[in-house]
């Protein structure tokens, strides 16, 4: 491949050589390079390429792109971009053959509901007939290849190798989660959307090594909405106009108000022992009842994101209706069949935030009591810990403390801390540091019409303790209770 082949879509300038060099791989961490390479200098918070570029210069690579100055031989191509960020995707687009031009690109983006709302939409599409890829928070599915996450958005030569991935394999479409991270630092640029979806913005990820400020938080999201063809939005989000403000795409609108193209009526929840969901009426642009296997008012505003969507592809009624009837999302309000009378979820919720939304939720089932279970990582800040057990004090029946990732800390140290908040309010509470005992209690003591939340872990299969990973799947875990193992 020439060089030139990988710039022809891009801004740059030629610092030095020749744009016709042949180069054998793109590569931009500087452990892969070989002979022929052309090496990205990327520019992180804790490690910067730039300063490997003579060493990658004697290591023979064809070209080096930069953003800074940097001293190699004036044998060595050296290409300039004004973000190598951008660079890396754009390239990495033209390397792999643009292979988002072969599929239907539907990016989501949100504080909360990215990961539901992409397994509903696959859930959908493949019901219907149409192969689609995931990349999210979880995993990312090629067919019935599943590759366990690091990021929610990965690396753009990532996102660009998955899509060719998929577009090999016959996939037709792929939906992914869009974090603010990943379009400010450019993984999802060299290619535009087809259908961006926003669902909801809360204030998160604003600190040192993320956001700057609320103002940032928003505006990087709003950047799918000059990314993508069709922009479908929650019309109710407080945020919604910052959020599309300058949008370049046709936008829709969902939501509850019946000022939105799509909206939801009439609102049911559903209570059986053992299970929760939702019904509504669907109104506006498309109208029928619908039901969905999975509770609260979030569940609502998801579907209505996935029904916007499928409506755009074309997806009939039907397909819609018996997916989303369905559905369940690995440790997204997940509910676990047991033998009692009793209702079994596991959720992700890990912060106060997520916390409080959840048993809110629950709340409005008007359950006989909840049983919050949960724990808080080691080498965390400690305000979470106060903060989750202020908020599992206040809005559950019987909060029960128990160990998550330890990770380099001792688990009783944590335990203690989740219990200053605990404290601050006047909820009853256990503790139990081993998290197997700890969920026996909560299905010994739970009966008829309860609700047990096993918070934090979600779809984790693992326990992080001195730095080792143990297997430890809470499914699993439930089901050794069960068989009395």
């Amino acid at each position: 491949m020439i060089l030139k082949e990988l710039l022809e879509r891009s801004e740059y300038t030629l610092v030095q050589g020749s744009e016709d060099v042949e180069i054998s791989t793109l590569v931009y961490d500087s452990r892969k390079i070989e002979k022929g390479s052309v090496f990205v200098c990327i520019s992180g918070a804790a490690f910067d390429g730039h300063k490997f570029a003579a060493q990658a210069a004697e290591l023979g690579v064809a070209a080096i792109v930069v953003e800074k100055d940097v001293e190699v031989p004036e044998s060595l191509t050296v290409i300039k971009f004004d973000n190598t960020r951008l660079a890396l995707a754009e390239m990495s687009a033209a390397y792999f053959g643009y292979p988002a031009e072969e599929l239907t690109t539907i990016g989501i983006t949100g504080t909360k509901g990215k990961t539901t709302t992409t397994y509903m939409i696959r859930a959908v599409l493949e019901h219907a007939g149409q192969k689609t890829g995931l990349i999210g928070t979880i995993e990312t599915i090629i067919g019935d290849e599943k590759i366990p996450s690091v990021n929610t958005t990965p690396e753009s030569y990532i996102v660009q190798e998955s899509f060719r991935k998929m577009a090999d394999a016959g996939l037709k479409n792929v939906v992914m989660e869009v974090s603010s991270q990943a379009l400010m630092l450019h993984r999802t640029s060299g290619f535009e959307f087809d259908y961006g979806i926003f669902t909801n913005l809360a204030e998160d990820h604003i600190g040192e090594n993320e956001h700057k400020d609320m103002d940032d938080y928003i505006h990087c999201k709003s950047l799918l909405f000059q990314q993508c063809k069709q922009g479908i939005v929650n019309g109710d989000d407080d945020y919604v106009e910052r959020i599309i403000k300058d949008h370049t795409c046709a936008i829709e609108t969902y939501g509850m108000k019946d000022t939105n193209d799509v909206y939801a009526e009439n609102i049911t929840r559903i209570q059986e022992p053992g299970y929760l969901g939702v019904a509504y009426d669907l109104k506006g642009k498309q109208e029928y009842n619908v039901h969905v296997d999975i509770p609260g008012d979030f569940t609502v505003y998801n579907s209505l994101a996935a029904i916007s969507l499928c409506r755009h592809m074309g997806i009939v009624k039907e397909d819609v209706l018996s997916a989303l009837n369905t559905i369940q999302v690995k440790g997204r309000l997940e509910i676990i069949k047991t033998p009692g009378d009793y209702t079994l979820m596991i959720d992700y919720a890990h912060n106060a935030m997520s916390l409080e939304s959840l048993l809110t939720t629950i709340r409005k089932y008007n359950p006989k009591k909840i049983y919050c279970l949960f724990g808080c990582g080691g080498n965390r800040a400690k305000a979470r810990r106060y903060e989750m057990g202020e908020v599992s004090s206040k809005l559950a029946d019987l909060t029960v403390v128990t160990s998550d990732n330890p990770r380099n800390e001792e688990p009783m140290d944590i335990i203690n801390d989740i219990l200053i908040g605990v404290h601050k309010a006047d909820g009853e509470y256990v503790t139990i540091p081993d998290r197997k005992e700890a969920i026996k209690y909560c299905m010994e003591h739970a009966g008829a019409g309860d609700i047990i939340i096993l918070a934090g872990k979600g779809h984790e299969d693992y326990q992080e303790i001195k730095g080792v990973k143990h297997h430890m799947d809470e499914r699993d875990l439930i089901q050794e209770i069960i068989e009395g193992r």
